[in-house]
């Protein structure tokens, strides 16, 4: 089994493109993040592309010099129209393309390399402006703040758009647009930081200015943050205010959101949670310069659905996976075989097998990574045999020890929903050659997203309602079965 060869990918060519991509890559992740994308020759379609599963990203990137005409006014509506207009008509031209032709979007400048990850059918297209060159003199007309625009929903309309260093809805006949200006592209990156948890926020956003329609104005995107980030409604993230009617969102709140003992809690929590990321890296950059050891005949192709579970679960989720499987490798003797299973919040989430194999025979590199490719997928199908409800598995192993998984590792996918009789049958079998969940011991692993901490007077109001257990805000458990 072969890999397809070096995926080509653009580095960006700008200084503000090149930290536009690198932004994208510690969020999202170099294996669905693209920079400099072609319709044709010498055609660029977008700055940056994020295709994951059936959500894209297209970002339009532009710093422009803001003028100096001494007038406010036209000052504004000069930069307005070279920054966000300009990058709003390119992000719909890359979106009707999209639509139009999805097999015709290239890496490379002569447009012979095509984007290696397949755009779905009725793709989500998420668009956003990200609209430099504004802080500066933004701080200097208000005298302080932040220097990010001003969020006003009742404005509408490029045309409308007259007020400086204010930004609505720019067109509401076609796809929203998110303006991202200088202080605000690195907030929202950075905490928002996988690809769930941000389409999801822009979902949510959308929904706010085109479906809820609420009158709102707020100081800067990133005071409007915490108002969805600490929030839950109906079991998810989303915008919930402490009052119904107008809303007028003050400068500081963002402030306030990061003194909260819960949020500082939760960053120092969620630091385990970037092992998963690295995780991720390692394989997208092996499958990406094709350099995989072994992979399915399928390819690239393969290696990006597999991969697509793992990137696909929110930070909290990556804390608590992080924490089984790091327990897992840093526990198990060398010379002990062990597996970790886990078991998803949601319906609809993958179920994980976590399995350590050591090399107690000193095989041969290629013997050994047979065998043990062979026990994670016997794993996976002792689990199904032992969790009968489990029908998309995803298994991870590699060596015991602290250092285990930086020599090799296996990632694979086990679909259990066409099981049958002889699947059956061959599970039974494995569970009882290599002793797999004979006597399964189960646990539950419990944690906050925001963990309970004394509130502290004037920083942000955190919400216990709508969580999903009723417990206080955002509880989430991970039921783990070891062997």
């Amino acid at each position: 089994m072969s890999s397809k060869g070096k995926i080509f990918k653009s580095e960006g060519i700008t200084h503000s493109e090149k930290y536009l991509i690198e932004l994208c890559n510690n969020s999202f992740l170099s294996l669905w993040s693209y920079p400099n994308v072609f319709r044709n020759r010498n055609k660029e379609l977008a700055d940056v592309i994020v295709v994951f599963d059936n959500h894209i990203l297209v970002f339009s990137d532009k710093a422009c010099e803001y003028p100096t005409t001494g007038d406010a006014k036209l000052n504004w509506r000069k930069w307005f129209k070279k920054s966000v207009l300009k990058s709003a008509e390119q992000l719909w031209g890359a979106e009707r393309w999209l639509r139009l032709y999805p097999d015709r979007v290239y890496t490379d400048r002569m447009a012979t390399q095509k984007l290696p990850i397949e755009i779905q059918e009725n793709a989500i297209i998420h668009l956003i402006a990200v609209a430099k060159g504004v802080a500066k003199p933004c701080k200097k007309y208000f005298n302080g703040g932040s220097g990010s625009l001003i969020i006003k929903s009742d404005i509408v309309g490029s045309d409308a758009h007259i007020d400086p260093y204010v930004i609505g809805d720019i067109n509401p006949n076609e796809t929203f647009i998110h303006v991202f200006d200088d202080t605000t592209l690195d907030i929202i990156l950075q905490t928002l930081d996988t690809i769930s948890d941000f389409t999801q926020y822009l979902s949510r956003k959308e929904e706010l200015f085109r479906i809820r329609k609420v009158n709102l104005l707020a100081a800067g995107e990133e005071d409007l943050l915490p108002f969805y980030v600490a929030r839950m409604k109906n079991g998810r993230h989303d915008f919930v205010f402490d009052h119904e009617g107008p809303l007028r969102i003050e400068e500081g709140e963002w402030l306030k959101f990061n003194q909260n003992p819960r949020r500082v809690a939760q960053v120092m929590e969620d630091s385990i949670s970037y092992f998963w990321d690295a995780l991720i890296e390692r394989f997208s950059q092996n499958a990406l310069n094709g350099t995989q050891y072994r992979v399915s005949d399928g390819g690239f192709s393969d290696s990006e659905k597999i991969l697509r579970f793992f990137a696909s679960e929110p930070r909290y989720r990556r804390r608590l996976l992080s924490g089984s499987l790091i327990h897992l490798l840093e526990n198990t003797p060398n010379d002990v075989y062990a597996c970790r299973y886990t078991v998803p919040d949601e319906k609809e989430g993958p179920f994980y097998v976590f399995a350590v194999f050591p090399n107690v025979n000193n095989l041969a590199d290629d013997l050994y990574l047979q065998v043990r490719s062979h026990y994670l997928l016997a794993c996976c199908m002792v689990f199904k045999l032992v969790y009968p409800a489990a029908d998309k598995i995803v298994g991870y192993a590699t060596l015991p020890g602290e250092d285990g998984y930086y020599f090799s590792e296996d990632a694979t996918f086990f679909d259990a929903s066409n099981w049958n009789s002889e699947l059956q049958d061959e599970a039974e079998e494995y569970q009882k050659r290599y002793k797999i969940l004979i006597d399964p011991k189960p646990y539950d692993v419990y944690q906050r997203e925001f963990p309970k901490k004394p509130f502290v007077e004037n920083s942000f109001a955190f919400t216990d309602k709508d969580c999903p257990c009723g417990s206080g805000l955002e509880y989430r458990s991970c039921h783990g079965i070891i062997k």
